[in-house]
């Protein structure tokens, strides 16, 4: 209850921040402001729910999983398999395991890849996306193949913010396009890269997962 308490007034600490800087035009500053606000809104919802040792050692084992599927792929732009790690632990897991694995991971990597601006937003697309996943479950695996194109493709989109965060007080639509334009092959290789590992791994890999949530009775 504590933390919860804690990780709610900071929230509204952050969310009535970066209201103040966007009044005062201050627009990249507050974007990132507003985002960790949202981020922790989320945590204080997850928080509710008291999670088991033997959970968190699942989260965390998972996570490094997904932090470390992306680390072979990293000189191919955008191929990686931390998206498909992150989508059968929303499937198999939830929502809530979904997010904190998708964010968890791209922290992670992220220390040996490059921490930057990007981080936060990495954290809540990747996080959006194991959360979107728990709804999924029971699903055949041409619809998690096309989930994964789908936000494979909003993935790129929204991280398309973090380029032009930068220049928002002189952005143009010509700038807008211009860069949706030039990431449109990097987003359709994640894209592709999320339906190749579904369509040849997902089934495998839910089977074992839900056998071990099952035999040992966690994140039901």
């Amino acid at each position: 209850m504590a933390v919860t308490t804690v990780l709610r007034s900071i929230a509204i600490l952050l969310l009535g921040s970066g209201i103040c800087l966007v009044l005062i035009q201050t627009y990249t500053i507050a974007t990132v402001v507003l985002l960790l606000a949202a981020f922790l809104v989320f945590l204080v919802r997850l928080e509710k729910r008291q999670l088991t040792a033997r959970e968190l050692i699942l989260i965390a084992t998972l996570s490094a999983t997904a932090a470390i599927a992306r680390l072979p792929f990293a000189a191919i732009p955008s191929v990686q398999a931390t998206s498909f790690v992150v989508i059968v632990t929303g499937v198999v897991f939830g929502s809530g395991a979904g997010f904190l694995v998708g964010a968890v991971a791209a922290c992670a990597s992220n220390l040996f890849l490059g921490q930057g601006l990007w981080t936060p937003f990495q954290m809540l697309a990747w996080g959006l996306m194991g959360a979107g996943a728990g709804w999924l479950r029971r699903m055949p695996t041409w619809i998690l193949c096309f989930y994964g194109a789908v936000t494979g493709l909003l993935f790129g989109w929204f991280m398309n913010v973090v380029t032009l965060l930068p220049f928002l007080e002189t952005i143009s639509w010509e700038m807008v396009i211009l860069t949706y334009v030039q990431s449109i092959w990097f987003d359709v290789a994640h894209a592709c890269a999320n339906v190749i590992f579904l369509a040849l791994f997902s089934r495998s890999w839910i089977r074992l997962l839900t056998r071990y949530r099952d035999v040992h009775g966690v994140l039901h």
